[in-house]
């Protein structure tokens, strides 16, 4: 499933402002930073003619010619998609195990994309790739305190005791107090619930450990939504651009 992705043009002020060799690489969409560092070292990399060694050599976009492999790098459209992740699925560019990666589910034709945070393994759901670094940062910087919500399946029957205690924090092994911004319940089986979780920090595995603190298997963890932006209908392993009225939502709610 593929559309034409979501596009801004960069800021003005980009070529003004110099900054690291592998840097610009990535916020070029040519590869990510640590790739990047890697081509710089071996040579593949020329700057103004130049073969520079070191990664942080600095780079005025816009204004420096740049190539790799001889071929010269231009600014890449901006492009922001969303993908419904599947349980089994790394959120890697490459997996030492030999695992399926995030990647083999987009195009293999599209420019090097970043996810914009991550999903362990075995959750699922609302993923989000862009080109843009900036918007990258902007997006998963915890000061921003962004909602994220989530669907979990839990091997027990939830009262009103586990969420207040889901909202109250819970002591972690860590010795961490873990706790949800706000939990609902949606409904019950007979040995399990589903429960909406809303977090506005991002630490890892959070929803697992809080819950593992309290004894409770996760059957399932599903992102429905990042800020304003809904999963909705997306299939489970399509992907589609974020529209322009999404990326404006978004950016209200950075502000």
């Amino acid at each position: 499933m593929k559309q034409n992705p979501a596009r801004k043009s960069p800021p003005k002020s980009e070529s003004s402002r110099k900054i690291g060799l592998a840097r610009a690489l990535s916020k070029l969409g040519y590869c990510s930073r640590q790739q990047a560092f890697e081509l710089i070292r071996q040579g593949k990399v020329r700057l103004n003619g130049n073969t520079p060694k070191n990664p942080e050599t600095p780079v005025r976009l816009g204004t420096d010619r740049i190539e790799v492999q001889g071929h010269v790098l231009k600014p890449a459209e901006k492009i922001y998609l969303m993908l419904n992740k599947p349980r089994g699925i790394v959120t890697s560019a490459s997996d030492e195990k030999g695992r399926d990666t995030v990647y083999t589910l987009l195009p293999p034709d599209l420019t090097w994309l970043a996810p914009v945070g991550r999903l362990d393994k075995a959750s699922e759901g609302l993923l989000l790739f862009t080109n843009d670094s900036e918007w990258n940062a902007r997006v998963t910087n915890p000061e921003t305190h962004l909602d994220k919500t989530y669907h979990v399946q839990i091997a027990a029957i939830a009262d009103s005791h586990l969420i207040e205690s889901l909202e109250r924090g819970v002591e972690t092994e860590r010795n961490e107090i873990l706790r949800c911004k706000r939990a609902t319940l949606l409904r019950t089986g007979e040995k399990n619930s589903w429960l909406e979780i809303t977090l506005d920090e991002g630490k890892n595995r959070h929803i697992r450990r809080i819950l593992d603190a309290l004894g409770i298997e996760v059957l399932r963890l599903i992102r429905v939504s990042i800020g304003p932006l809904q999963l909705g209908d997306l299939p489970k392993s399509a992907h589609r651009s974020l529209t322009q009225a999404e990326l404006t939502a978004l950016d209200l709610s950075l502000r």
